[in-house]
């Protein structure tokens, strides 16, 4: 076979695998847009998508979001977050300030007349409007990731030490709302909502309203994403990413671009955690163990990282199997984790997306 056929063999079959993934695309982003609408379906029927279902896909796409979030700042600038946790459970607890405030009507949050408390504390104010939730729900994650990521891309910390200090940050942070007198919860956080703008929270069409928010967000994350990696400055991101040093050579100050990537990742974070929350029925300290935020990593790792398709792969696969897990062997889903995590980096170094497009080039 002469040079021009193999080059043109090489444009069709790259042709066809773009066609066949956008398909794939497409497939799954129609089932998911049918299952809301599946679920409001009469329960005896066939067809049915049951509340449970409905639930766990939808905090897997929130999950989804998470990984995507930690995608840009790790697979396209090479910053390995161990704290991504701690934004999305802000995100989630400036939600549920609204939705404890919903459900208390006059009064004060359930747990706060448990504790004898008296009146609201000043940081409480305001939470029971929702514009105003959805603006700390931007403004709580966004600002600290702001303030943290000032200070430390100007002593210009980086590699295994950031990693190190996002830990500390999200773990200081669990510690922190843990404590009763912090006016959160304490141990049992946010629990027992009511309604949301007024409609029933458990409601099929409030159920289904949320995924359908939430598949949104999904897709506007995507396609920020996709702009952002075939942008400059996503270009600059990837030469920050391998050689720092090099950009900095030809003029470029990295710190403004990390802070940018920084703060968004920590925003789309955020944004998740708010729509995680109602759908769930439930946000406590624990969202913000490091143990999260290392799984969060795991989904990046596992689906290739650097790629906006494969965390989202790598999420989905890694909490079903996590879901399946803590039923039929609860015991036993850290060691499976760890294992995972093995596996992946030996013989996955660029993760599935990796491995499918090795497949595809032979």
């Amino acid at each position: 076979m002469n040079m021009a056929n193999q080059t043109l063999l090489l444009r069709a079959s790259a042709k066809l695998g773009t066609q066949l993934s956008l398909g794939l695309a497409l497939l799954a982003l129609l089932v998911l847009l049918a299952m809301p609408l599946l679920h409001l379906l009469p329960a005896d029927s066939a067809l049915h998508v049951s509340a449970y279902s409905l639930t766990l896909v939808g905090k897997i796409l929130c999950y989804a979001i998470v990984a995507l979030a930690l995608d840009l700042v790790w697979g396209y600038a090479g910053m390995l977050s161990l704290g991504h946790g701690l934004f999305f459970a802000l995100g989630g607890y400036a939600m549920g300030m609204y939705l404890m405030r919903q459900a208390a009507g006059d009064g004060l949050p359930a747990f706060m007349s448990f504790l004898a408390w008296h009146e609201l504390p000043w940081y409480w104010y305001g939470t029971d409007s929702f514009i105003w939730a959805l603006c700390l729900v931007v403004l709580a994650p966004g600002l600290l990731a702001l303030v943290f990521g000032f200070f430390a891309f100007r002593s210009r910390i980086k590699g295994v030490y950031f990693s190190i200090m996002t830990q500390a940050l999200t773990f200081a942070g669990m510690l922190l709302f843990f404590r009763n007198e912090t006016g959160f919860g304490g141990n049992n956080g946010f629990t027992n909502f009511k309604t949301i703008l007024g409609f029933d929270i458990t409601a099929a069409h409030t159920r289904a309203a949320l995924f359908f928010a939430t598949v949104l967000l999904l897709i506007c994350s995507l396609w920020l994403g996709w702009r952002l990696a075939r942008s400059k400055f996503g270009r600059v991101l990837t030469a920050l990413r391998d050689a720092e040093n090099r950009l900095m050579f030809c003029g470029y100050d990295p710190r403004g671009y990390k802070l940018f990537i920084w703060v968004l990742s920590a925003v789309l974070c955020g944004l998740a955690g708010a729509l995680y929350v109602p759908q769930v029925g439930i946000i406590n300290p624990s969202e913000m163990s490091p143990t999260n935020s290392i799984e969060a990593a795991v989904w990046v790792a596992l689906g290739g990282r650097g790629s906006l398709i494969g965390p989202l792969l790598g999420a989905g696969v890694v909490n079903g199997m996590k879901s399946w897990f803590t039923v039929a062997f609860p015991e036993y889903w850290l060691f499976a984790l760890g294992l995972l995590f093995i596996v992946v980096t030996l013989f996955l170094p660029k993760g599935v997306i990796g491995l499918l497009r090795k497949k595809g080039e032979q």
